[in-house]
């Protein structure tokens, strides 16, 4: 398993591509050095962590500790193993019982010392890279190219790396050519990447440095805890608000300027009307007379730091139009900055008119998309009755669904990675009539429940809840109360499992600090189990009706990580019994059987996955030319067949059947064309929904029609939820 700081970083050198080689500025990251205040913070944090008072399973700094540092330090620096030598990991070798007295005593240098090592690896690799560009490679023979080398051993020199290197350009180089571009225009591409990667680097800065280092700590006390810098603190709340202020533009970094990919309704630039997507952005200045700084080169973070602000001040952009090219006419415009929406991880809803089967009627069943169980937590506490919250929405949504009377409503929690634990109860709330909700386990072992306190419901009628693998945390809990409440059918694949909450502090609350210098830590200060009194953690929730596994336990989720808690059981709490679907489950899984067997996208989704599980077990791919062309021959066929049958059939067709691969990544494709493709992809068929929605209107219809099954499934009570109308 990589470490997620692994992710963290390359996902950075990802978005933040390098600029054009010509510019003369002097590089960001020299004389990188440990600062005062990042002293401070590395105590305050080992504080935090050490105490039992704070941190649910604290961990005493001692040399098994420093050893899981400085491991998984390597592995955010490196984790696929392509920089790094063992003469740089023996070089390392005296750090590795001190990273423990770094954290603890404020001096994070090690950390410094092994990064600037990586900084050189990388510039002699990326040189590497660019000189095999000058040759010719032969995809005639029987290499591969090995791309999962977390568990390979360090190169053992250069040379072993070279080959390393060469066979991951040959790969690069086979992708482009097999997407038709000629060999002058691959070697332009890769050499442009190339050394994007190193000025991505280079530009990384001591925060970055110190961020990295901290969190291989955090890391070591398990894998939900995490340090965040004053930037990354303010985005994380701003994506828990699903709100920020400023302009309301999507940015990314292309080349060396940063590129307007999407305008957000709603927002300023919309208002406005005068930016559009494609438009380069190359200078900032701040209200209507400040000096415009020019901004090319820089990194996404910094340029966006300028253009936010709070709202009501006015910010002024430098921008070359997308229609004249990057050498064209630069204009500017004037803005002022305002509270913007973030829409597209808010609740939305669908409509499944599911057709009759086997003598059982039609039904008309509502969908609700919920992404993350967010809340405006700042909203909320200058007002309490106008935030922003996943509850509110939802309920909305329930009252639209009544208006349109749907028979059934689907909560569609799919890779919905949880938030916030309030939300999460509230949200249960709107379809159970009061009652405990989620158990949770402090470190002292104090055990106190949260529950629902509102009388009245929001939806008393049928409910599935749709889950999967990238279902977490808050999402788990309300599907482990649904399903402990006999309220809602479970679909889909067994959660992540996650059972583990977390609280964010804030560090600048002890030193005496005029604005935001330590950042925050988000720290596992409980344990929450089901009413029932199991935990979610490593077990996830199982669902009633399965759907085929997308990905194993051993690949994503909670049992991957080396240091989470084990699975546990505490008492169970007194609650409601709604239903028991037990009764009922062979008869859906029945129907469900019969009729994916002839629903075509879903046996394709089904093909689809165990095509990609099998592909992905080999961890290698050829770097013979006829074998991959072959194999992209046979998916573009196969695509192109799907689309003609769709045709044939009158189903929904896909929007992305013609998408193949291009050989580039996101900053080298254009961005208003590959918005646009992002967009399509939210209106591909979605077979597993729409059979989660057929799975709830056959529940409906066997229970209307067999009063003795629902006697047995849904005991009358007097708090009972009106299942069977």
């Amino acid at each position: 398993m990589k470490s997620r700081i692994t992710a963290v970083l390359f996902a950075f050198l990802l978005a933040v591509p390098a600029v054009l080689l010509a510019r003369n500025e002097a590089p960001a990251s020299v004389g990188l050095a440990p600062t005062a205040d990042q002293a401070t913070t590395s105590k305050l944090v080992y504080g935090l962590l050490s105490d039992s008072r704070y941190a649910y399973r604290p961990r005493p700094a001692d040399d098994a500790m420093s050893e899981d540092i400085f491991r998984r330090y390597l592995e955010a620096l490196d984790g696929s193993k392509q920089f790094f030598t063992a003469d740089d990991i023996k070089r390392f070798e005296p750090y590795r019982l001190r990273m423990d007295d770094a954290v603890r005593g404020g001096d994070p240098s090690p950390a410094f010392a092994m990064f600037q090592v990586y900084r050189e690896r990388v510039v002699e690799r990326v040189a590497y890279a660019q000189k095999l560009l000058k040759g010719e490679f032969d995809f005639s023979g029987e290499e591969r190219w090995e791309y999962d080398r977390e568990h390979a051993p360090w190169a053992a020199d250069a040379a072993e790396l070279d080959q390393v290197w060469r066979k991951s350009v040959m790969n690069d180089w086979l992708r482009l050519k097999l997407a038709g571009k000629e060999p002058a225009e691959i070697r332009k591409t890769l050499e442009k990447r190339y050394a994007q990667l190193a000025r991505s680097v280079d530009q990384l800065k001591g925060e970055d440095v110190f961020s990295l280092f901290l969190n291989a700590y955090t890391a070591s006390i398990d894998p939900h805890t995490d340090y965040l810098n004053p930037r990354t603190a303010e985005n994380f709340n701003q994506a828990m608000s699903l709100s920020l202020e400023g302009i309301g533009a999507q940015l990314q970094r292309q080349e060396d300027v940063v590129v307007v990919r999407e305008i957000i309704p709603g927002g300023p630039a919309a208002m406005d009307g005068t930016l559009k997507a494609g438009d380069r952005i190359v200078g900032v200045g701040q209200g209507k007379s400040g000096a415009i700084e020019d901004v090319v080169g820089w990194r996404i973070d910094d340029v966006v730091a300028k253009i936010r602000g709070a709202k009501g001040t006015q910010v002024r952009l430098e921008y070359i139009p997308a229609e004249n090219g990057i050498d064209g006419e630069h204009r500017t415009v004037t803005l002022t900055r305002a509270r913007v929406q973030l829409s597209e991880q808010a609740a939305k809803s669908k409509l499944y008119n599911i057709p009759a089967q086997e003598g059982l009627p039609a039904r008309k069943i509502g969908v609700i998309e919920l992404p993350t169980f967010y809340q405006d937590f700042e909203g909320r506490r200058r007002n309490g009755t106008d935030y922003t919250s996943a509850t509110r929405d939802v309920a909305d949504l329930l009252a639209r669904f009544k208006e349109q009377k749907v028979d059934g409503v689907v909560l569609d929690l799919r890779n919905n990675g949880g938030g916030s634990l309030d939300e999460a109860v509230q949200l249960t709330g709107l379809f159970i009539d009061r009652g405990p909700v989620v158990q949770v386990r402090e470190s002292g072992g104090r055990v106190s429940v949260n529950s629902d306190n509102k009388p009245g419901v929001a939806w008393d009628g049928p409910l599935a809840v749709l889950v999967n693998r990238g279902s977490a945390s808050a999402s788990e809990i309300f599907a482990g109360a649904m399903q402990d409440y006999g309220r809602a059918l479970i679909i889909g694949e067994t959660t992540f499992g996650k059972g583990t909450v977390q609280n964010l502090v804030d560090l600048d609350r002890w030193p005496t600090s005029e604005g935001p210098r330590f950042g925050h830590v988000k720290l596992t200060i409980a344990q929450f189990f089901r009413i029932e009194g199991g935990s979610t953690q490593h077990k996830g929730v199982v669902p009633d009706i399965a759907y085929p596994l997308s990905v194993d336990a051993n690949e994503f989720g909670e049992s991957t990580y080396d240091n989470a808690l084990p699975w546990t059981r505490i008492a169970a709490v007194p609650h409601d019994r709604y239903g028991n679907f037990q009764p009922l489950l062979p008869q859906l899984q029945a129907l469900h059987a019969r009729r994916i067997a002839d629903d075509l996208e879903f046996q394709w989704w089904s093909e689809d996955v165990a095509r990609y599980r099998e592909e992905k077990a080999r961890k290698y791919l050829s770097l013979n030319e006829d074998e991959r062309r072959t194999e992209r021959e046979r998916q573009e066929k196969q695509r192109k067949e799907r689309q003609a049958i769709r045709k044939e059939k009158g189903l929904d067709l896909d929007p992305l059947a013609e998408d193949f691969d291009d050989g580039l990544t996101a900053a080298e494709r254009d961005v208003v064309k590959d918005a646009a493709r992002e967009k399509a992809a939210e209106k591909r068929p979605d077979p597993l929904q729409r059979e989660a929605a057929a799975i709830l209107a056959n529940a409906i219809g066997l229970l209307e029609k067999d009063t003795p099954l629902t006697a047995q499934v849904l005991p009358r009570t007097a708090s009972a939820v009106r299942w069977a109308r």
